[in-house]
């Protein structure tokens, strides 16, 4: 019988950030570096340890990317900047501006390599005209608090910017351009990463008010107007960025597949690596699969694992401190109603769930007595959205500090045979 089932669960967890580290991964895909002038533009929370990567290869560069506070890394030539993620903040508006007129009056003999990962999207503001960076942070935290896919999300931020959706890419037309990427949406589509800064988007205002109405998202009235004209997110087919290549070099199944080789010997079940859905249900799912397979396990028969990645959410209904990965635990404490043989853990790789500088948690079958003990009721903290101070209060949250990577979340469900 396994002696520390929550140690073995955050030997996974760390196993899958390790993978996607980009000191470990990066350096293969990346070229030569080109004769004439090359200039480095990024951002995301893992940027800055891209950058970091690129000059470990190339030596000192020219360039500029923004990254998370707290996510900074020590690079010879590229500037780092930090700002605030994921609401917007001035910090970023001011790099993003800097970003933009560096990579003006470029011609077709330089090079850009631009490092793009998760978080680029609130890192990155240049709000259209008529839309205030005050009015953008309110959309972005009414986003946030919607539960809207982040593909949906990422729709809305392409048609209020400047330099997502592709614009970025244009601004440096007609140099040529290689942008590597780190995944953190379920499916990989580039042009959901970061909001797609280096692609093209076939996407028009009128989907991004679609999503403000299906998701009943309120705006400020300048954000209508905005939306009821052309934005400049560049369309597929758009010569300036005929020379951009995107590459995805980082995804989470990478991670999935390298938790389940430390797994060793195993049961092991990838439920798939670009789950969505609300957290909550999600987590009721996955405990009522958990709870048939232990059912069905026999005295001598291997651990069950079960993996997934992607990107849940959460609907905001009460005043609590929580993110995705914690209301899941959370979520799954409560439907596996203490269940003597399955352990769970559930955590942002990026080492920030919601926004909240927790990745996530792990739970087993004495949570909820725990938690009883403390004095907390899970259904209640579950109600108020209050995942992170119900597993803060019983010492069962995953704090790694910045992983300065970002593959997603990482799921993982250890459901153990019955001894005899």
């Amino acid at each position: 019988m396994m002696t520390d089932p929550a140690a073995f669960l955050r030997h996974l967890f760390d196993r899958a950030v390790e993978v996607a580290d980009p000191m470990r991964s990066l350096a293969r895909h990346l070229p030569p570096k080109p004769a004439g002038r090359v200039i480095v533009v990024g951002a995301g929370k893992a940027s800055a340890r891209m950058a970091e990567a690129v000059e470990a290869v190339w030596g000192p560069c020219e360039g500029l990317v923004i990254t998370r506070y707290g996510y900074g890394r020590p690079c010879k030539g590229i500037e780092i900047v930090e700002a605030s993620h994921p609401v917007p903040d001035a910090a970023g508006a001011d790099a993003t501006a800097r970003m933009l007129a560096l990579l003006q009056g470029l011609g077709e003999d330089d090079f850009v390599l631009a490092l793009i990962s998760g978080g680029a999207s609130a890192l990155l503001v240049a709000p259209v005209d008529g839309v205030s960076l005050d009015e953008k942070k309110a959309v972005n935290a009414a986003l946030l608090a919607s539960g809207a896919p982040i593909d949906r999300m990422n729709t809305v931020r392409k048609h209020l910017s400047r330099v997502k959706g592709g614009q970025l890419a244009a601004a440096a037309h007609p140099a040529r351009m290689l942008c590597l990427m780190i995944s953190d949406v379920p499916g990989d589509d580039p042009a959901f990463i970061g909001s797609g800064p280096t692609v093209a988007d076939a996407s028009t205002p009128a989907d991004a008010r679609a999503v403000l109405t299906r998701w009943s998202v309120a705006v400020p009235d300048s954000v209508q107007v905005a939306l009821q004209g052309s934005s400049g997110v560049i369309a597929p087919g758009d010569l300036r960025l005929s020379r951009v290549e995107n590459v995805i070099y980082a995804a989470p199944a990478q991670s999935l597949a390298a938790a389940a080789e430390a797994a060793g010997d195993l049961d092991v079940r990838i439920l798939g690596d670009a789950l969505e859905g609300e957290a909550r249900d999600v987590a009721v799912e996955q405990a009522r699969l958990a709870l048939d397979i232990a059912e069905s396990l026999c005295p001598g028969d291997r651990a069950v694992l079960l993996l997934s990645g992607g990107e849940l959410t959460v609907t905001r209904r009460g005043d609590g401190i929580g993110g995705p990965n914690a209301e899941f635990c959370l979520s799954l404490a409560l439907a596996l109603k203490g269940h003597p043989r399955i352990h769970a853990l559930a955590c942002d790789t990026d080492g920030v769930d919601g926004a909240a500088e927790v990745a996530g948690a792990i739970i087993g079958p004495d949570t909820l007595p725990r938690a009883k003990a403390a004095g907390w009721d899970g259904a209640e903290a579950l109600d108020r959205n209050d995942a992170h101070s119900f597993f803060g209060a019983i010492d069962a949250q995953v704090v790694p500090g910045p992983t300065l990577t970002n593959v997603n979340d990482f799921r993982a469900l250890l459901i153990l045979p019955p001894e005899g």
